[in-house]
């Protein structure tokens, strides 16, 4: 994994969500922060993205079909490549046991859904490398 933020100077963020409206909300609000966006609507989906994009930071919802945020997670953490780029977690649940269970697969952060523009650049300026 590059230690460093795109040549660009901008941070690369990975949205990963099977919502339509929060991937494109998402997408919306970090463009406006002038980042670089890359959109997956499932685990598998950005699994196979992660490679050619090179994120800097990763968003993933929780609920998902197929791979779940959880097992996405873990699996982008079990990779030497990617197991230092930051992944927060969203939910709409403001759960206790959500937010340990996604520290336990190696999550550095939880955002609850509906997310406001400032939330969500806040967390990538507390988490780019």
């Amino acid at each position: 994994m590059s230690e460093q933020v795109s040549s660009t100077g901008r941070t690369r963020v990975l949205v990963i969500d099977d919502s339509n409206t929060i991937r494109r909300s998402a997408e919306i609000f970090l463009k406006q922060g002038g980042h670089e966006v890359a959109l997956a609507e499932d685990g598998f989906d950005a699994l196979s993205k992660l490679g050619d994009f090179q994120p800097d930071l990763v968003f993933c919802d929780i609920l998902m079909p197929r791979l779940d945020g959880y097992q996405t997670c873990a699996i982008i953490k079990r990779n030497p490549e990617f197991s230092g780029v930051p992944v927060i977690m969203l939910s709409s649940k403001d759960g206790l046991f959500d937010k340990a269970r996604g520290r336990m697969v190696g999550s550095q952060d939880y955002l609850t859904k509906p997310f406001t523009k400032d939330q969500l650049l806040q967390a990538v300026l507390q988490h780019r490398p």
